[in-house]
């Protein structure tokens, strides 16, 4: 496995959840939180085209690229489905993105979100061979994907184009086992292929974060850390895992990451054990296992907007805490200009769009008689 080394360590800065503010991303305080990753030794970037309507590529150039040497960071940018269709569209685009981040080359490019789906697609459009001959020309010095789907899709894809790198997936401890996401698996594929991976979504769109207070009193018992410690840990413990990525939104999330990822420690049995049985405790509770990437509502234009992410966190809210405000945000915040869960006329766009394989249009079905009764 190559361990590519320019990357100083195995925790990087996902640039998908940038702190906003007033509808923009907030440049002062990702100013700070850039400054303060690359002051304790890590370097490594990501961020895609269409991550916050297109804002985060443009903040990296504002408060990463414009003010440090190329040669002191790790930037990775996504190739996505969304903005092409066509061969002849690819190149064009990756210029824009080049430009939007402020960079002549990228350290890492990705075919995005990769399924069986999208990949037939990439195909179709010579996306991969596109991506080989612009490292060729030196604008991008590695290929990889970023992956949802099934293993047997990564084996397919890994075995059709050898010449991919890198592989990003989603991996964290409540998906290890988990029928639809498959994380074990996607995993045990990456080391049949010899591909190291960065890991997204280690702490699940928040989920093992704000934990229900059953799984909150197996963590308080370990006496120490904070509960992203425990489910980044996890996701690094893992020898081909190559970098952990974490979409910090403030300077306090990305101090506490850096404070236990600084001088990582792998997870011992004791803290192993905890995890599982967390586990248990989130499948006895019939959560949506939604980590809010939106791209059911981006990338799918629902017809009736609905905001479906946002709708799914309130429910996983009231389940978890009891929370009787979930109704009043439900019916005066996230209704108010958008659709009901009851809209939904199940067309399915959603659904083709969500990495989770989440059955969307009858999760809304459930929305609607927890929220709308």
């Amino acid at each position: 496995m190559e361990q590519f080394e320019f990357i100083k360590k195995n925790f990087g800065f996902g640039c998908m959840r940038l702190p906003m503010k007033d509808g923009n991303v907030d440049l002062e305080e990702t100013n700070r939180m850039v400054d303060y990753f690359l002051a304790h030794g890590f370097n490594y970037f990501d961020t895609a085209h269409g991550y916050i309507q297109g804002k985060s590529e443009l903040a990296l150039k504002e408060c990463l690229t414009k003010r440090y040497p190329r040669d002191s960071y790790i930037l990775t940018d996504k190739l996505t489905t969304s903005f092409f269709n066509k061969e002849e569209e690819i190149r064009p685009l990756f210029e824009s993105q080049l430009e939007a981040c402020g960079v002549d080359y990228f350290d890492f490019y990705l075919m995005h979100a990769q399924n069986s789906k999208h990949f037939e697609k990439y195909k179709k459009c010579r996306a991969y061979e596109t991506a080989f001959e612009l490292k060729k020309e030196g604008k991008i010095r590695h290929v990889g994907i970023s992956f949802h789907d099934k293993a047997a899709v990564l084996d397919q894809i890994l075995t059709e184009y050898p010449e991919i790198e890198i592989v990003q997936i989603q991996f964290n401890y409540l998906d290890y086992e988990s029928a639809s996401v498959e994380s074990r698996k996607v995993y045990e594929v990456c080391v049949k292929h010899d591909k190291p991976a960065i890991i997204m979504e280690p702490v699940k769109g928040g989920n093992l974060v704000r934990l229900p207070q059953d799984a909150q009193t197996i963590i308080d018992g370990l006496h120490g850390g904070s509960n992203a410690s425990y489910a980044i840990r996890f996701a690094a413990s893992f020898p081909y895992n190559r970098v952990v990525l974490s979409g910090m939104s403030n300077l306090e999330q990305m101090k506490d990451n850096v404070s236990f990822m600084e001088n990582f420690i792998p997870l011992n049995e004791t803290e192993k054990d905890a995890l599982k049985k967390i586990c248990g405790v989130f499948n006895s509770m019939n959560m949506i296992p939604c980590t809010s990437c939106r791209y059911c509502i981006e990338e799918s234009s629902c017809p009736k907007k609905i905001l479906i992410p946002d709708m799914f966190s309130n429910f996983n809210t009231k389940k978890t805490f009891g929370d009787w405000n979930a109704d009043y945000y439900y019916g005066n915040v996230l209704t108010l200009s958008n659709g009901k869960a009851s809209d939904c006329i199940r067309c399915g766009k959603c659904e083709r769009v969500c990495p989770q394989h989440l059955p969307i249009r009858d999760l809304l079905v459930t929305v609607a008689g927890e929220f709308e009764k």
